[in-house]
């Protein structure tokens, strides 16, 4: 016998010199052979990754790359330990399922942020169309292909566990009925999202008004809908209420209307109503921030205590602070007009007419 074998066979404790030696080799192979995946290929496809404009690569490289480091050392501890545990059958079994149960976590973490990377690759794609719809499935489909892969990874980790799992969905069927009432909430929020895309009462981005509030549609989700009020807070309705609900939606305006009365004073003559009604047309005419498709200036009400005049236009803008600024000036523009011709704007007042009852005839 060589003096090799002879080294290789003496004993330390349970195990002999050359199965500690292996498993040596094993545990340090690992982390030698992550050293040289990370030397070659992870920093050459990185920096081809970094080259391109787009983010989803970046993402890809680093989601396949990172649990790669993690696998490598991860089997050489594996093989060493399986060394080390073959004269105890029991704990040999068990080190098996641990390893088996973070390799399952392992890969769907992988998973995950391998749809992370494909979900802004389809996201940056579907910001090139036109259509907003794609916008919004794409995290919808990202999160529903999650849960499918959690589900998965729970399920497999339960069967290696020694759970059955047919046990457990035979479990499900007999109450799929108490699952189904318990969950009907869940999908009918489920079918008003899948309404919601379908129908497009609104997209995100869009200002809306919904029972209760207004505000800014920030994200359309599978179970709820996120809105951003004018008080910076935030506001979760279920889908199935929002799609039931009556949505007012403001971003969908061509333009944005200016509508109110100008009440003057009775003192006004027939002559500078019609004039002040002629000057405010024609300033409105004139003024490039009014839509020119449709326009209202008349005198329509002998009110109790004004001659009113109903003013009613659109401004070409629709943002609202900029429809603000506009409407600001026309009415800036109106007093103005109200103020050359020397009429007076209106506000409610009563007139008292007194008689003398000395200068009242009496009959005889």
């Amino acid at each position: 016998m060589s003096n090799w074998s002879q080294f290789t066979q003496q004993t330390l404790g349970p195990w002999t010199l050359g199965k500690l030696l292996l498993a040596f080799g094993f545990l340090v192979g690992g982390f030698v052979l992550r050293a040289i995946f990370n030397a070659v290929v992870a920093t050459r496809l990185k920096h081809a990754a970094e080259k391109t404009e787009t983010e989803a690569d970046d993402m890809a490289v680093a989601a396949v790359f990172s649990p790669f480091g993690l696998i490598l050392p991860m089997v050489g501890i594996f093989l060493a330990v399986r060394i080390l545990l073959a004269i105890h059958p029991t704990w040999l079994s068990k080190s098996d399922v641990a390893f088996r149960i973070i390799t399952i976590f392992v890969l769907t973490w992988t998973g995950f942020k391998i749809l992370d990377a494909i979900a802004i690759f389809f996201g940056e794609l579907s910001s090139r169309t036109a259509s907003k719809l794609d916008d919004q499935l794409v995290p919808l489909l990202r999160k529903a292909t999650k849960m499918f892969l959690f589900i998965l990874a729970f399920i497999l980790t339960a069967q290696n566990l020694g759970y059955s799992v047919s046990g457990l969905i035979a479990g499900l069927g007999i109450g799929g009925l108490a699952v189904a009432m318990a969950s009907k909430d869940t999908l009918a929020n489920l079918f008003g999202s899948l309404m919601i895309l379908i129908d497009r009462p609104f997209n995100v981005g869009d200002w809306i008004t919904f029972p209760g509030g207004d505000g800014v549609v920030e994200e359309i989700g599978l179970r709820s809908t996120r809105i951003r009020t004018f008080a910076k807070t935030v506001v979760s309705i279920p889908n199935q209420a929002l799609a039931n609900a009556t949505v007012e939606n403001h971003s969908l305006m061509p333009k944005r209307r200016i509508k109110f009365t100008l009440g003057v004073t009775y003192e006004s003559t027939v002559q500078q109503v019609k004039t002040l009604v002629q000057h405010i047309e024609d300033y409105l005419k004139n003024n490039s921030d009014i839509d020119q498709e449709f326009m209202l200036v008349k005198f329509t009400t002998f009110n109790d205590s004004s001659l009113d005049l109903f003013i009613y236009c659109f401004t070409v803008t629709t943002d609202w602070t900029q429809h603000l600024s506009v409407r600001q000036d026309v009415n800036l523009r109106v007093m103005e007009l109200v103020e050359e011709l020397g009429m007076g704007i209106a506000y409610p007042t009563q007139t008292l007419h007194l008689v003398d009852d000395k200068t009242a005839v009496l009959p005889e």
